[in-house]
């Protein structure tokens, strides 16, 4: 008898122990992130104002986050490269990217099927319109110069340039020429992986026009090698004061702009959806983000997760409108 009960206390001690033992063992904890390098995608090419932008970003996440955040420029197919190849990256967040403009562009035009809801949304980090620019020895000397010119060149005698085609630097161009009364391709568009490369062809002759940030343009403007005659703004520029709008100018309220924000492929963790989303917010709210911004004339505009994900979706709604009045978009097959 006293066996039994022997028994059976043991075995009750037992159980009552490793009860205990599963009350009192903690929580697998989920493993610190980031561990390792992140890669930060920038679907335009180097010396551009997306490069730019994504890598003072890049260099501020790196001080607060601890690990190496490395930009990566991958160019080609008016930006569908780069965007395609943040969403498709392993959701860890160990690859997040640059989302631009573009991105509620180019399936309208049958490029791609990417959407902005294709992304996880993480914050967005400046907002710029297009200016107007001429190499230093075009003929041209005032916006008004160059808009007579236009209307009197032959059909697609002009060229212009400044990113991919159907890009938001060229859906600039064409509601410019929209605006004027002329046919959306009066003047040809030369695509280009951004505005840097653009500014050097433009520099060098190839080109007649080029359409981008005047911050994009500053490199050249600076080394005398191309003037800015106007913004397609509602206002003037403070960093560039002496650049008047196309309203000032010609009469023409007509202003568009380009945006750029961070976003990684879809099921990010929440974790590190939070740990970004705070991060992204104290480096825009930083002095040395503030300082490079302004510095360069980048126009600093934040919206969180929430409001980016709204903005982008009804960014996608207007750039289908635009181009589908502009002649760019194409049908779904």
């Amino acid at each position: 008898m006293s066996k039994t009960i022997d028994r059976r206390g043991v075995l009750k001690g037992a159980v009552a122990a490793g009860a205990a033992g599963i009350i009192a063992a903690p929580a697998i904890a989920q493993p610190k992130w980031p561990a390792r390098p992140i890669t930060m995608i920038c679907p335009w090419g180097a010396g551009g104002g997306t490069d730019a932008t994504a890598r003072i970003v890049a260099a501020l996440l790196e001080k607060s986050l601890g690990q190496p955040v490395n930009v990566v420029n991958r160019t080609g197919g008016s930006g569908v490269v780069g965007h395609s190849a943040i969403a498709t990256a392993a959701p860890d967040g160990y690859t997040i990217g640059m989302l631009t403009v573009e991105i509620s562009m180019m399936h309208h035009m049958g490029l791609t099927q990417l959407t902005p809801s294709d992304y996880t949304a993480l914050a967005l980090m400046n907002e710029d319109p297009p200016g107007v620019q001429v190499s230093a020895s075009s003929p041209y000397k005032d916006i008004k110069a160059l808009a007579e010119a236009i209307k009197a060149a032959p059909h697609g005698k002009l060229k212009a340039s400044g990113t991919g085609q159907g890009g938001i630097w060229h859906l600039a161009l064409v509601g410019w020429l929209l605006a004027m009364g002329l046919k959306p391709d009066h003047v040809a568009w030369a695509p280009s992986n951004g505005a840097a490369p653009a500014m050097q062809d433009l520099a060098a002759g190839g080109i007649d026009i080029v359409t981008c940030s005047v911050p994009e343009a500053r490199a050249m403007l600076d080394a005398g090698k191309a003037r800015s005659l106007a913004i397609m703004a509602k206002g003037r520029n403070p960093q560039f004061k002496d650049v008047p709008t196309l309203n000032e100018t010609l009469g023409i309220n007509y202003s568009v702009g380009a945006w750029r924000g961070i976003g990684g492929p879809k099921g990010l963790p929440e974790n590190v959806q939070k740990i970004l989303a705070a991060e992204l917010k104290k480096a825009y709210d930083s002095q040395e983000y503030k300082d490079f911004m302004n510095a360069r004339g980048f126009g600093m505009t934040f919206a969180d997760q929430a409001g980016y994900a709204a903005f982008m979706a009804d960014g996608d709604k207007a750039m289908g409108t635009a181009m589908t009045a502009a002649g760019l978009a194409k049908k779904a097959s």
